[in-house]
């Protein structure tokens, strides 16, 4: 593939771009505008084990601290009406179930550990919904727990992170910034083609995270043998941790907790002996370790206080003890154990699954308990944007008698967005990406469309348009750094590409240009024949102010019979926009611009603005039109989809393209008889010879 043609190389070169600084380190400051805060609970309602359906908002009374809400949003979410990856998608998030795969390396048998990994993998193939979200985690006591894969719907991400759980041989670098993506190093890629061809690569997989759960178990043993107290406090911390930043992901949290457990004497104590007793006889209590008979105190306070974290993060642990899932008879002695699993499940409103065998028995009873989620919203009144824990309390109202609420227990407020951790600010990105819901404070717009490359995937340039007085308003500083997210997820909700970028850009030399129109930003994507949905977030890094668009974007089997048709083109003039593009790698081949009419390079609106009654300069691109002529026909659309009279498209010229190129149909389109509003533009473009025709469209405003 050739180099980008110099004219728009020059035109994108932007030499006031300066390295953006990490998140953390950026000053942010709140006030500057007001913020409305919406409050999302989730609720789940059971009667003898099952969901009970057919509730109303009126059937719910929500109090905040003393004083009880108004319920201003209600939804219901049933999974018994089995929803399509797509639906998913347009779920709140806080009513979509998540679940954390936690793989518990510090208390747990290697075996034990890998035999969970399958049962973990056939679970989420077997039975997560589509709108249920996955996370794989780790724990061991030197590294704490460590994320592997962040909460996400792609069942291909989530199986590969089970299976590599983090291996480094496993796991190249460069990885997804938000943790949406595992990529397999050179090594894993090879182990995956292999293994695809009938060769050894299974058994080098499961030969290297068998090593690396037997060392992470013997390094976790030895001090297991010395240092018990040490390791449960350090455990019980380090999940009050994660349970603070769980609590920055919206819905309700189910910790899947692999484990063996600790041993829990180190918190009840062992109760007096032949020798305890003997010395209170004679008086000699100075010789007693109350630690050993009674329990350590330090150590309880430790887990209360976890246990405390956790709950109003809203996690619920479901704790599975492996010791179950290894082969044979079981080795030795659980109970102890299993009191410290049992501890943490009842602690968080869990269950401890001790006695399955096959792990979908156990998760099937959490799956049917949740599989009806209300929803209540509710607008808090003078809220404090202070981060601080707020109590709530769900009533029900006229419900069936015997029936059960389970909702969480509080929320925590708003922080200033300079108090926000990397971590946070990872999953709450994450999390819009996935689900959230298109808009935001600053305006953006977004175009993708797709060309014909040298290999198997198809070359899909995304266009970005940002609002520039909405992206720097309550800007603290003249550093603007600006953060822009784009991934295209399929119909199966997995995510088949992305890119990532943050600018810097000096405001002492760009603000006016910004304040005047906004920031247009050019990235790519690779992607194989489908239909896809390009979800794009981009969000002021010092402010918190965000955007979200989702755009369909169509990969069509270039080799097809009839004509590809892609979206109408409307040319921009230069400088209106301060540009910029993605980062290209060093040295990688970078292939041809493809907004060309004639010889000259142009870049089109995402959104065109067009004035009513005047022409506007429209290109249209199709691959496999013949040799004949061709026609092509406008109709244009209200922003609900009803066609409306106005409008007029009239060709003008046709530029034929060669090998991989397409043809061109350059022309002009007039607005006629619109009225100032949004609409869509769709043309139809017909081969003269075979008769077969295509459609595309794009949206436009009239001004």
């Amino acid at each position: 593939m050739s180099h980008c043609r110099q004219p728009f190389c020059l035109a994108l070169a932007l030499l006031f771009l300066l390295p953006a600084a990490p998140a953390a380190a950026q000053q942010r400051r709140f006030g500057d505008t007001t913020t409305v805060v919406v409050v999302e609970v989730p609720v789940y309602v059971t009667k003898d084990g099952e969901p009970v359906r057919g509730l109303t908002a009126a059937n719910f009374e929500i109090t905040d601290g003393r004083k009880t809400q108004p319920i201003t949003g209600f939804e219901v979410i049933d999974l018994a009406q089995k929803l399509t990856p797509q639906q998913a998608t347009q779920l709140p998030v806080a009513g979509r179930r998540h679940f954390l795969l936690l793989f518990d390396l510090a208390f747990s048998d290697p075996e034990g550990t890998f035999r969970a990994r399958e049962a973990a993998k056939k679970v989420v193939a077997e039975q997560l919904q589509p709108s249920d979200l996955a996370a794989v985690a780790l724990y061991t006591t030197s590294r704490g727990p460590s994320v592997v894969l962040g909460f996400t719907s792609d069942r291909r991400q989530i199986e590969t992170a089970i299976d590599t759980l983090g291996v480094p041989q496993l796991v190249g670098r460069g990885a997804d910034p938000l943790g949406l993506m595992v990529n397999a190093s050179p090594s894993e890629g090879a182990m995956q083609a292999s293994e695809a061809g009938g060769g050894g690569a299974a058994a080098s997989r499961q030969e290297a995270v068998t090593e690396f759960l037997r060392a992470a178990s013997e390094a976790e043993g030895k001090v297991n043998r010395d240092t018990l107290k040490n390791q449960v406090t350090a455990f019980s911390r380090a999940f009050a941790d994660l349970a603070k930043l769980m609590g920055t992901v919206q819905g309700t949290k189910h910790v899947v907790y692999f484990s063996e457990g600790f041993d829990s004497s180190v918190l009840q104590g062992e109760g007096a002996t032949m020798e305890t007793a003997a010395a209170i006889e004679r008086g000699e209590v100075q010789d007693i370790d109350s630690d050993e008979m009674f329990g350590s105190t330090r150590q309880q306070n430790d887990i209360s206080q976890m246990l405390e974290e956790l709950r109003r993060a809203n996690c619920i642990v479901q704790a599975v003890d492996i010791a179950r899932l290894k082969s044979g008879v079981e080795e030795r002695p659980r109970v102890s154990g299993q009191d410290s699993l049992l501890q943490m499940a009842k602690g968080t409103g869990g269950e401890l699954y001790a006695n399955f065998t096959d792990l979908s028995q156990a998760m099937s009873k959490v799956l049917q308990r949740t599989s009806v989620t209300y929803v209540l919203s509710f607008q808090p009144d003078n809220l404090k944007q202070d981060g601080s824990f707020r109590k709530l309390r769900v009533r029900l109202k006229d419900a069936p008698g015997g029936a059960r609420i389970s909702h969480r227990p509080g929320y925590y407020s708003p922080k200033p967005t300079v108090q926000v951790s990397a971590l946070e600010r990872r999953l709450q990105t994450a999390a819009e990406i996935l689900g959230g819901e298109p808009g935001g404070p600053i305006g953006a717009s977004v175009l993708a469309t797709s060309f014909r490359a040298s290999g198997p995937n198809a070359y899909v340039p995304v266009i970005v348009e940002v609002n520039g007085p909405a992206l720097i308003a309550g800007q603290p500083d003249k550093t603007l750094v600006t953060e822009i997210y784009a991934y295209a997820m399929d119909g199966d909700g997995s995510i088949q590409g992305y890119f990532t970028q943050t600018l810097g850009v000096d405001l002492n030399k760009v603000e006016a240009q910004l304040k005047q129109s906004g920031l247009k930003f050019f990235g790519d994507l690779e992607l194989p024949p489908g239909e896809y949905s390009v979800r794009v977030l981009v969000r002021n890094a010092k402010t918190g102010a965000h955007a979200l668009q989702v755009v369909p974007v169509v990969v069509p089997a270039y080799d097809q019979a009839g004509p590809v048709v892609l979206p109408p083109l409307f040319p921009e003039p230069q400088g209106k926009w301060l540009l910029t593009r993605e980062t290209q790698v060093a040295g990688a081949p970078q292939p041809e611009y493809p907004f060309i009419i004639g010889q000259e390079p142009f870049i089109p609106a995402s959104k065109p603005v067009l004035a009513a009654n005047q022409g506007a300069r429209v290109t249209v691109m199709a691959y496999n039109l013949g040799n004949g002529d061709v026609r092509a026909e406008a109709g244009v659309l209200r922003a609900d989809g009803q066609p409306v009279q106005g409008g007029a498209l009239q060709l003008t010229e046709r530029q034929r393209g060669g090998g991989r190129a397409p043809d061109r149909l350059v022309g002009t389109f007039t607005p006629s008889g619109l009225a100032p509003g949004e609409y869509l533009l769709r043309v139809t473009v017909t081969d003269g010879a075979s008769g077969a025709a295509q459609t595309s469209t794009i949206p436009f405003v009239v001004g």
